[in-house]
C-alpha cells in the first residue's frame, strides 16, 4: 500500500496526446482514437492519468495483459513516476476487429505523451463538480415477472413486453475535474460518465464513439489547447437508449452533443483553487467462481424442457403470418367481411366461428413456439459464454485473480478505480457512502477481468453474471477495500 500526502502545495499539470488509430486502410474510420495524458505534480509526487480510446487495458481487444506492466515499467524507469501512480482507463469503445495500432507502437505513443506532459508542466488551479445527463443511458437488465433478469443484447432477442416489470438503475452523474492555468484559461477537463460504447454504424466503423464526439466539442469550446479526458464509469450494465432501434442510424452525434453540453454547463459553475494531491494504490485478490458447471447443467435442463414443448406445430411461418395478421386487423371478424359472419349466423351456420377457434389455437401455439425459440437462443449463448469463462479460469490454474484498486484525490474530488466492468449498483453503493464532496468511479482501469455484478444478481440470470470470472464474494472484498481507500484519502 502507498499513501502519500502533501498539504497546501502548489500543484502543476501538463497534458499531451497521441493518435493510436489502426493504420489498416481497409477499416473505415469515423474519427481518430487517442491516448491522452494528464500529468499532475505537487512537488513531491507525480500522478499520470491516462485516458485511452480502447476496448480494455488487457484481457480482451488489441492490448495484451503485458501492455500495462510494460508501459509502467518504462515510465518508472525512465521518467521516475512510480508504477502505482499511473492510472490507465479504457473508454471501452469496441467496434469489431482491430482498432488500434500494434501494441509496441501504442506503448511508445503513450510513453511519449507522458514524457511530453511532464515537459509541459505549468502551475494550475483545480475545481471539482458534477453534471447530470439522463437522456443517453439506460440499464440493459430488464427484470421479469419471475424475478429473473433478461439482458438487452444483439446476441439475443428481447423478452415479451408483457413479461417485463422494470428496468435497472443508472447513474446519470457526470463527474468533472476542471484544471485551469493560473491566468484562468482552461488546460484540461476530466469528465467521468457511464455509457457502454458499442458499434456506431452497420459497417462497424472505427470510432471513439459518444465521448469522441463529446471531447471534440468540449475541446473546441474551451480553446487554449485544452484537452478533454473521458474516463469510463460503471458501465457494465449500461447501454445507450437507442441500442435496439433498427429503424434509424445510431445517434452517436446526438448523444455526444448531449454529453458535451451537459458537461460544459456544469464545468462553467465550478470554481478553481489551490489543490492538494494524494494517491493510494492497493492490490487484492478476488475469488474466481466455482459454480459454472452447475449453472451450465441448469441451463441444459431448461433447454431440454423447452425443446419438449415444441412438439405438435402444424403451421409454418407463411401460414402463421397470414392467419395472425387477419386476427390482429379484425379480431371480431378475422376470416371474412362482417356481413359474411352475419349471414352465416342468420342460417345458423357455426362453421366460421368454429374455424376462428381453430386458427386462434394454431397461431397461439406458434407464438408460444416463437417465445421458446427466443429463450433457447438466449440459453445457447449463455452456455457458450459460461464454457468460455470456465476455460479461462481453468487455464489460470489459480483460485483467485489479482485486482488493483487505485484512489486519487485531487482537491475535493476522489477517483476510485476498478479493473472490472462494474455494474451500476456496486458503484452507487460505494459513491453513496463516501465522505468526500465528489467521488467518481473509473472502471475499466489498470487491467481487465470482465464483469463485476452485485452478489445479489448471481441467481437472476443476466448476461453480466454469465460473462463473469468472479465468485459472488468479490463484491464484498472489492467494496470493503475501495471504501477503506476512499476514507484514507
Amino acid at each position: 500500500m502507498m499513501n502519500e500526502q502533501l498539504q497546501n502545495s502548489s500543484l502543476r499539470a501538463g497534458t499531451a496526446r497521441r493518435e493510436i488509430t489502426t493504420q489498416d486502410t481497409k477499416r473505415n474510420v469515423i474519427d481518430p482514437l487517442y491516448v491522452k495524458v494528464l500529468l499532475l505534480d505537487d512537488g513531491k509526487k507525480q500522478v499520470a492519468i491516462i485516458a485511452m480510446d480502447a476496448l480494455a487495458i488487457g484481457g480482451i481487444g488489441d492490448l495484451s495483459d503485458d501492455f500495462l506492466p510494460t508501459l509502467r515499467t518504462r515510465i518508472e524507469t525512465e521518467l521516475h513516476i512510480p508504477a502505482s501512480h499511473v492510472l490507465v482507463n479504457a473508454s471501452h469503445t469496441h467496434p469489431p476487429g482491430k482498432i488500434l495500432r500494434d501494441e509496441g507502437e501504442v506503448i511508445k505513443s503513450t510513453f511519449d505523451a507522458v514524457n511530453e506532459a511532464l515537459q509541459n508542466l505549468v502551475p494550475v488551479k483545480i475545481g471539482c463538480g458534477a453534471g447530470m445527463e439522463d437522456r443517453i443511458s439506460m440499464n440493459r437488465n430488464l427484470t421479469l415477472k419471475s424475478g429473473k433478469h433478461w439482458t438487452i443484447r444483439h446476441a439475443n432477442p428481447c423478452p415479451p413486453d408483457e413479461d417485463v416489470v422494470s428496468v435497472g438503475p443508472i447513474d446519470p452523474e457526470i463527474g468533472i475535474v476542471r484544471v485551469d492555468r493560473l491566468d484562468g484559461t482552461p488546460l484540461a477537463l476530466v469528465y467521468n460518465f457511464a455509457v457502454h460504447l458499442l458499434f456506431a454504424d452497420p459497417q462497424a466503423s472505427v470510432t471513439a464513439n459518444i465521448p469522441g464526439v463529446a471531447s471534440k466539442i468540449i475541446e473546441e469550446t474551451l480553446g487554449n489547447g485544452a484537452l478533454a479526458f473521458f474516463l469510463q464509469g460503471a458501465a457494465g450494465d449500461i447501454i445507450d437508449v437507442g441500442f435496439k432501434d433498427f429503424e434509424k442510424p445510431r445517434e452517436i452525434e446526438t448523444f455526444g452533443n448531449r454529453l458535451a453540453i451537459s458537461t460544459l454547463q456544469a464545468w462553467k459553475k465550478i470554481q478553481t483553487d489551490d489543490a492538494n494531491l494524494q494517491v493510494i494504490s492497493e492490490t487484492i485478490r478476488l475469488p474466481r467462481r466455482t459454480d459454472i458447471p452447475r449453472r451450465i447443467e441448469d441451463s441444459r435442463r431448461e433447454q431440454d424442457a423447452l425443446l419438449q414443448t415444441l412438439r405438435g406445430t402444424s403451421l409454418n411461418f407463411h401460414s402463421f403470418l397470414s392467419m395472425y395478421l387477419k386476427q390482429q386487423l379484425n379480431p371480431d371478424f378475422p376470416a371474412d367481411y362482417s356481413y359474411a359472419y352475419l349471414q352465416a349466423e342468420k342460417i345458423q351456420n357455426e362453421t366460421p366461428r368454429e374455424m376462428d377457434i381453430i386458427t386462434q389455437e394454431l397461431t397461439s401455439k406458434y407464438l408460444r413456439n416463437i417465445r421458446v425459440m427466443e429463450r433457447l437462443a438466449l440459453i445457447q449463448d449463455d452456455i457458450a459464454t459460461l464454457q468460455r469463462h470456465q476455460e479461462i479460469n481453468r487455464e489460470s490454474g489459480e483460485q483467485t485473480i489479482e485486482a488493483e484498486i487505485m484512489g486519487v484525490k485531487i482537491g475535493d474530488c476522489v477517483l476510485i478505480t476498478a479493473p472490472i466492468e462494474i455494474l451500476t449498483e456496486v458503484s452507487l453503493n460505494i459513491k453513496s457512502t463516501s465522505p468526500h464532496k465528489s467521488t467518481f468511479m473509473a472502471a475499466f482501469t489498470n487491467g481487465y477481468m470482465h464483469y463485476g455484478p452485485p452478489a445479489s444478481y448471481y441467481d437472476k440470470g443476466g448476461y453480466e453474471v454469465t460473462e463473469c470470472l468472479l465468485a459472488p464474494e468479490w463484491e464484498k472484498l472489492y467494496t470493503k477495500t475501495a471504501k477503506e481507500i476512499i476514507a484514507k484519502l
